[in-house]
């Protein structure tokens, strides 16, 4: 059973008029908003990562369209024949995208992966860098020239500074303390003891998702800020990637920095001088792009 609560922003909201709906889907949460009658109504459920679990995230979409509608008293045949844009983690291609339109009854419906959304949220119609690290993690870049990711192909191959990253990252070094080859430290003691030793470390780790080795990543963090020696290595590193990927994509020095996500503005401290002197907040947060995008495609803005 999954569950919907109410979502509430912190960053400011960007104005979109006109009946539209949005999803933000991570691997971690996914957030939903729809725009009706003149209101926003907005819900916050479980991940949603389409090449982790397809038939899982179907269903953590439908049931959040079910709550949406719900919400806004109105019918789920009614709700599906808004204009709709999905930003789902997990779309990889367009075979992928196809495939969850071709499961939805939308009308009118775009679905992409979820870097577009992010990058529209940050920096709305402006040019700038984002580094959006949550479960996963990726960079893009805005300017005159167009725009530009790098990241995002997920666990195995990448996401580095993710927070599914860090918690895989924590575990192997827990590990190599046990073999003599790595220091140890308190936060890799402490997690070893609950998760049962080096057996339970790879017990763990055999069918662990994302979202599940994301769960370390605030202990890691906070550990950090508490001086221990492993986790500060671990966000250097991460800290470093990011810094190198800015500069892969052309950022400049007193260019905007916006850094989103759960874990991004927990990097701060780990980016160049100049690139912390760059920070400033996004303009609104994914789902924010989420929406203007979708507004766009009630426009016939984009197809």
């Amino acid at each position: 059973m999954f569950s919907y609560a109410p979502l509430l922003l912190n960053q400011r909201r960007m104005t979109v008029s006109g009946a539209c709906l949005a999803v933000d889907g991570g691997g971690t949460r996914c957030r939903f908003a729809l725009m009706w009658d003149g209101h926003r109504h907005e819900l916050l459920g479980p991940g949603a990562n389409v090449s982790t679990d397809f038939t899982q995230s179907l269903e953590v979409l439908r049931n959040g369209f079910a709550s949406l509608a719900a919400d806004a008293g109105m019918t789920c045949d009614a709700l599906y024949s808004v204009p709709t844009y999905l930003g789902l983690a997990g779309v990889i291609d367009a075979a992928t995208a196809a495939r969850v339109a071709a499961a939805l009854p939308f009308a009118t419906l775009r679905v992409e992966e979820d870097r577009p959304a992010a990058l529209t949220g940050a920096l709305e119609a402006g040019f700038g860098c984002v580094a959006a690290v949550g479960t996963g993690s990726f960079l893009g870049r805005a300017d005159a020239g167009g725009v530009r990711f790098i990241g995002g192909h997920g666990m195995v191959l990448g996401d580095e500074a993710s927070g599914a990253w860090l918690g895989r990252s924590v575990l192997i070094r827990s590990l190599h303390a046990i073999d003599g080859i790595a220091p140890d430290s308190e936060l890799c003691a402490g997690l070893r003891e609950r998760l049962g030793g080096a057996v339970g470390l790879i017990n763990f780790a055999r069918s662990a998702t994302p979202g599940q080795f994301a769960a370390f990543a605030p202990e890691v963090v906070a550990a950090a800020d508490s001086g221990d020696a492993v986790a500060r290595e671990l966000m250097a590193e991460g800290g470093g990637y990011l810094a190198r990927c800015l500069c892969a994509l052309g950022w400049q020095e007193g260019e905007r920095l916006c850094l989103m996500g759960g874990l991004g503005p927990s990097y701060a401290r780990w980016l160049t001088p100049g690139m912390q002197a760059a920070l400033m907040p996004p303009v609104g947060s994914a789902l924010d792009g989420a929406l203007t995008l979708a507004a766009r495609l009630a426009r016939g803005e984009v197809q």
